[in-house]
């Protein structure tokens, strides 16, 4: 079992931008690198869902907006079904099609929006609807909170 999953991951490293970094250590790779070798980890499990918790959370402003350029490029091939949690209502325009917004605890849905946009989405200036629909994403957490710019 130990063989045929290291052949597995082996044969999906290159795809996830690893390729002669496989005898490294996490300190030894950049953050976008450990991001990479995470999402490898939890697509190599080979579950019907994946869930993601604010995975590009702690990256720099440009390692964020390659590896979700990465990301989508990788799930429009695999196409596989992936649950993101995010504070970034930007992130979640761009990268799914589909956003719950949720309430505080105890958490329930507020909102469903279905994002209309065609992909690809990243790399690209966000156009007038993203804009529009993350107004709305906003607009319905600061409902909830009772804050307003």
């Amino acid at each position: 079992m130990r063989d045929k999953t290291r052949a597995q991951v082996m044969s999906l490293v290159a795809g996830f931008g690893l390729d002669g970094f496989t005898d490294h250590y996490p300190d030894q790779l950049s953050r976008g690198m450990r991001q990479h070798a995470a999402l490898l980890r939890t697509i190599v499990q080979g579950r019907s869902v994946q869930l993601l918790d604010e995975p590009f959370g702690a990256l720099d402003a440009l390692t964020r907006a390659r590896m979700q350029s990465w990301f989508e490029d990788r799930w429009q091939t695999a196409r596989w079904t992936t649950l993101l949690v995010t504070h970034d209502a930007r992130e979640a325009v761009a990268l799914w099609d589909r956003i719950y917004v949720l309430s505080r605890r105890p958490a329930r849905v507020m909102s469903e929006t279905t994002v209309p946009i065609p992909r690809p989405r990243t790399g690209r200036p966000p156009c007038a609807q993203a804009h529009e629909i993350e107004s709305q994403l906003l607009e319905t957490l600061l409902n909830q909170t009772g804050e307003h710019p």
